[in-house]
């Protein structure tokens, strides 16, 4: 089952996905793609029960999900998506120094009895996760701006900004960005970060 947005969501390569690869998809509609996005917007959500609700705290935050699914009827067929058979709305609430609220509508392939409303909400949670990464690498260390194109470079470089993302999150950090602005002013803080000292007698034998 794979989850993408806009950039994939081309009839010929969603066909491609189901009908040859046998797989499932489930294909995040944003406001660049106003059609299907109003389309799905105008739903009657309001008379939708909520499938699945989950909630969780940590970093001084507690966020609750919820989500909605039904079916795509045969008038919704301008929605430009072969295999279609779910409407689907993700909400995220969280609550701490500030509130964010974030809607999200999607499409799937699945049934009702192929996944869970669960098992939907966590591919919904697994795709804003991997947005969120990517968001990091663009705001926070200007993956975007990049002016490395040629050879191994740009993926190299993508490995790099992963493994410190990954390893100041294992460390607890909630912040990247003022953890990477902390770092980048006092770049002796790093070195205890991968297992190097730079007290000089911790090098002596």
């Amino acid at each position: 089952m794979i989850t993408f947005d806009a950039l994939h969501s081309v009839q010929a390569n969603v066909t491609w996905l189901v009908e040859t690869k046998n797989a499932h998809y489930i294909a995040m509609i944003k406001r660049n793609q106003p059609t299907a996005y109003q389309q799905l917007a105008a739903l009657p959500w309001p008379d939708v029960a909520a499938q699945h609700t989950a909630s969780s705290t940590g970093h001084g935050r507690h966020e609750s999900r919820s989500i909605k699914a039904c079916g795509i009827a045969d008038e919704l067929g301008g929605i430009a998506f072969p295999h279609a058979r779910l409407a689907l709305r993700g909400r995220r609430r969280r609550t701490g120094r500030r509130e964010t609220r974030e809607t999200v509508y999607a499409v799937t392939s699945l049934d009702a009895h192929q996944a869970t409303p669960a098992e939907l909400a966590a591919a919904i949670r697994g795709h804003w996760s991997i947005e969120a990464l990517h968001h990091v690498r663009d705001v926070t260390y200007a993956e975007d701006a990049s002016t490395l194109h040629t050879g191994s470079g740009p993926r190299a470089m993508a490995t790099f900004r992963n493994l410190a993302i990954g390893l100041l999150k294992t460390l607890g950090a909630a912040n990247i960005a003022k953890t990477t602005r902390a770092i980048r002013d006092q770049p002796e803080r790093a070195l205890p970060l991968v297992g190097i000292s730079d007290n000089p007698d911790a090098h002596e034998t």
